[in-house]
């Protein structure tokens, strides 16, 4: 289903913006910064001033997902120094406070009162495991806060108070089985990942879909803790089973060992049997593990940094500027800058920081300036997007083989896969 295109009125303001500000365009929300009279806004009891407000980065700097949750970090800051320098929203200039959730799900809800109560923020840009976003959701839902969740995820969850700019499984996984199962015959699934919630609840809709859809087998079924390096046994058992793809979501560190030890055991993963298929290596985690190591494999996301449009080279550009020209931008990197964008547009389309007014704004919200492409915020909290599946090449980089016609509905709560 395709979605109608921005109003003439919000792209004439977009280009307003681009004659005032030296800022690429396509990087810029179509919507402007309003002020606000301040009895209207600053009786939210929220750290709002008339000349600032404060909101939350909660992300894993240390610990074993460092190496997937840094670019997300990266992203929101660049975010919401563009849109300061468009003037803010609603006439203040963001603020941050940045915590540290140190790989630890414990840590995330402990941070996330924390940031709610003590600092009393407008919005916190953060999580990225499941295991964080179940650990902080309660104390969300609590306190009445908002959280802007960047990560691919199981689904199976809707709250009134997170905007999950990341996929959600339907889009991801279904979409992704399915192009395996299309495009190279595939017909028997190796499901590998790490032990926790998204990885075990993935491949559970995996499997059905796999069994009962597609008419297909599942040949094996392993979890791995957050962490491990020692992958031997698994990788003697995919020689074993001969399977026609490994369907893999393991997570932070150990994809550099499982990777490295794949190559070492000799498997080349430029054979289309196994094809390696992963959810969650993004260029980010490349960057560790090294290109040379995971060329072959396919990977099913909604953003690749290779992809050509003006928005996502715009989005590029500013990154590097920012950040270094080393530096490498993944899909959950990308989904994490939305957040920022989604937030400003529905503050001002409340004209009030005020979560109910945000969280009632929200819904219809829409990006055409997001460097995947056009967005729009489902009634679910969940984000209309594509799907694409990329080729690792040997410098880091994705090459998108395959991408949805249309925009794909997001459905947290799939009928049959529950």
């Amino acid at each position: 289903m395709r979605l109608p295109s921005f109003e003439n009125t919000a792209l004439a303001r977009r280009g307003f913006l681009k004659n005032l500000l030296a800022i690429p365009a396509a990087l810029m929300l179509a919507h402007t910064s309003v002020p606000a009279l301040a009895d209207e806004v600053n009786t939210t009891g929220l750290a709002v001033t008339d000349d600032t407000v404060k909101v939350g980065i909660l992300h894993s700097v240390t610990g074993t997902m460092a190496i997937s949750e840094t670019g997300s970090v990266q992203a929101e800051k660049l975010a919401i120094e563009q849109i300061n320098a468009m003037g803010g929203v609603l006439g203040r200039k963001i603020e941050y406070i940045q915590e540290d959730g140190a790989s630890d799900w414990p840590t995330f809800a402990e941070k996330s009162k924390k940031l709610l109560v003590q600092d009393k923020v407008a919005a916190v840009f953060g999580c990225w495991t499941s295991a964080s976003r179940k650990a902080a959701l309660p104390v969300f839902e609590q306190y009445n806060g908002m959280l802007y969740y960047p990560t691919f995820y199981e689904g199976l969850e809707q709250s009134p108070n997170v905007i999950y700019t990341g996929q959600e499984a339907t889009q991801q996984i279904l979409e992704g089985l399915d192009w395996a199962a299309r495009e190279k015959g595939a017909k028997k699934f190796y499901l590998l990942g790490s032990d926790y919630i998204w990885p075990r609840t993935s491949n559970k809709i995996a499997r059905k879909h796999i069994e009962n859809v597609l008419g297909s087998k599942v040949v094996g079924e392993e979890y791995y803790p957050l962490g491990h390096t020692q992958f031997n046994s698994v990788i003697n058992k995919i020689k074993l089973k001969k399977p026609d793809v490994v369907f893999i979501s393991v997570v932070g560190g150990s994809n550099v060992a499982f990777y490295k030890q794949l190559k070492a055991a000799g498997i080349d993963m430029g054979k289309e049997k196994p094809l390696f298929l992963t959810i969650s290596v993004t260029e980010d985690e490349i960057l560790g593990i090294g290109g040379e190591n995971i060329e072959g494999i396919y990977a099913s996301m909604k953003y690749f940094q290779s992809l050509p449009n003006e928005n996502n080279q715009a989005f590029v550009k500013a990154f590097k500027e920012r950040w270094g020209d080393d530096i490498v931008i993944g899909d959950v990197t990308q989904a994490a800058y939305l957040g920022p964008w989604l937030w400003k547009a529905a503050v001002e389309k409340a004209g009030s920081f005020d979560i109910d007014k945000v969280r009632e704004a929200s819904p219809g919200i829409e990006l055409t300036t997001a460097p995947e492409g056009y967005v729009r915020v489902h009634k679910n909290h969940h984000l209309w997007s594509k799907t694409r599946i990329g080729l690792a090449e040997p410098d880091g980089q994705y090459k998108v083989v395959y991408e949805s016609d249309d925009l794909i509905e997001p459905d947290p709560f799939p009928e049959g896969y529950q």
